[in-house]
């Protein structure tokens, strides 16, 4: 039975009431009108995606959905207090295995998954980040099964992307449907580009000056989330650098300007850790900076998010969470996890191998949807296909049960029709927790589809958290 977000046992839930009616009063045509009406602001704005192996990166609009999804407040103070316990213990996970490893020796995360972990960073080991901060930014996909429970289905602690769309979602709302706007009362997300620069500022290193200086380093142009880059630069008001534009020099971090070099406090990366210094890590890239990692170590300049990050995203680490939240914090997850099979022990790797049809198998380390068998749409050929891959190398894989996703109404083609969501809250940490209300809601827009990235044909809408 699939949980529709808008109607439940044949009656609308009660934050959908006035939407519902909106629905009633629109004329199909007239919200054609405002979906073309978006499309042209989208694309004058320039909020495109790129999607890599199609052909010269050909960029695309992100499909955007007219019809807002709803969270009622109740809902979300329940999902926020599980999101701000969870950070917490990965933050904790990061600074334990990269300090003393307590809950290694305790026997709750198995050594080989983060030792023989390629995003394991033994450079990182006795690192003490200011604020205690490592993933200052992260994204969480929260998915929903029924009325009552929420479900993490992983974790995004390295350069979690989306935020942009989030925040123009709203201001493409804002511009087609004032009055429906107006007519609730909705958590403002505006804020988040202050937020952030406040959280990253406050993460700076303690010997900095009172109003340290923030940049955003981008890989460039042609990097898949490059609007989003310039857009939050522009946010914030700081200044977009590739790694050509800073130096390190005695120590110190500098950036290149036109009045001459200007220090650097806080780096807010959105490059992956070995292309960050080619003296430290990939000798051959020219994203990073000379230096920059030596700097870093010795507390001249904070980075965020901090490098060796992606271990706590892992796939494969995503199961011991929970145990996580317990070792920690001494407490019980308010957020679940959703089952998880690892392919790499022999009783789980024979139990999906013999149930490949019913699962969703991914690759533990990929991301975009991309590497994925969702078991019951798959052939008999991509079985067996991830059958041989599973069996040459059963730890980079892991399986989930097929989850019935709840729906929500999306304006398609054919209509108005339910269409299978996740959510991406974020969580800003620096010298405390900040959440925007919501984040970015992702839509399979193809009927019966599971798989919301905008990577593979997803789309988006606002989320609106009801302040009452």
């Amino acid at each position: 039975m699939i949980f529709d977000e808008m109607t439940a046992n044949g009656s609308v839930r009660p934050s959908y009431a006035q939407i519902r009616a909106w629905l009633d009063a629109m004329p199909i045509e007239a919200l054609d009108v405002k979906r073309r009406e978006a499309e042209l602001l989208f694309r004058r704005i320039g909020i495109t995606f790129a999607v890599y192996g199609e052909g010269g990166d050909p960029e695309r609009l992100i499909p955007f959905d007219l019809i807002p999804r709803i969270i009622a407040a109740e809902e979300w103070a329940r999902m926020s207090r599980g999101l701000t316990q969870r950070v917490r213990a990965l933050n904790a996970f990061l600074a334990d295995i990269y300090g003393n490893g307590e809950i290694l020796r305790a026997g709750k995360v198995p050594e080989e998954l983060v030792f023989k972990n390629e995003s394991w960073r033994p450079e990182m080991q006795g690192m003490q980040p200011a604020a205690g901060a490592w993933t200052h930014v992260a994204g969480i996909d929260i998915v929903r099964v029924d009325a009552d429970q929420f479900y993490v289905l992983e974790d995004n602690c390295r350069t979690p992307s989306g935020v942009s769309y989030m925040l123009e979602n709203r201001e493409a709302m804002l511009r087609l449907f004032p009055d429906l706007v107006s007519s609730h009362r909705i958590a403002p997300v505006a804020r988040y580009p202050e937020e952030l620069l406040e959280t990253l500022k406050s993460a700076a290193p303690p010997a900095c000056r009172s109003d340290p200086t923030v940049v955003l380093l981008t890989p460039g142009p042609l990097n898949s989330a490059y609007y989003e880059h310039s857009f939050l630069a522009d946010e914030m008001g700081v200044e977009l650098v590739e790694g050509a534009d800073l130096f390190v020099d005695d120590g110190l971090v500098w950036m290149r300007t036109t009045e001459g070099p200007k220090r650097v406090d806080v780096i807010y990366r959105r490059i992956d850790d070995e292309y960050l210094d080619p003296l430290s890590f990939k000798p051959d890239s020219m994203l990073g900076v000379a230096g920059l990692f030596a700097a870093y170590r010795a507390g001249a300049v904070t980075i965020a998010n901090a490098v060796g990050t992606g271990i706590a995203d892992d796939k494969a680490v995503y199961p011991y969470v929970p145990e996580m939240i317990r070792f920690y914090l001494g407490e019980e997850p308010l957020l679940q996890n959703v089952p998880t099979y690892l392919c790499g022990r022999p009783d789980d790797r024979a139990y999906v191998l013999d149930r490949l049809h019913e699962l969703v198998v991914k690759e533990a380390r990929g991301s975009g949807g991309y590497g994925m068998l969702i078991g019951p749409h798959s052939t008999a050929a991509q079985r067996d296909k991830f059958t041989a891959l599973i069996k040459a190398r059963p730890e980079d894989y892991v399986a989930q049960p097929t989850l019935a996703l709840s729906t929500v109404p999306c304006f398609v083609e054919s209509g108005i029709a339910p269409r299978h969501v996740d959510l991406r809250p974020f969580v800003l940490v620096g010298r405390d927790i900040r959440i925007i209300p919501g984040g970015l809601t992702r839509v399979a827009m193809r009927e019966g589809s599971l798989v919301v990235n905008s990577s593979q044909g997803g789309g988006t809408k606002d989320t609106w958290v009801l302040e009452s």
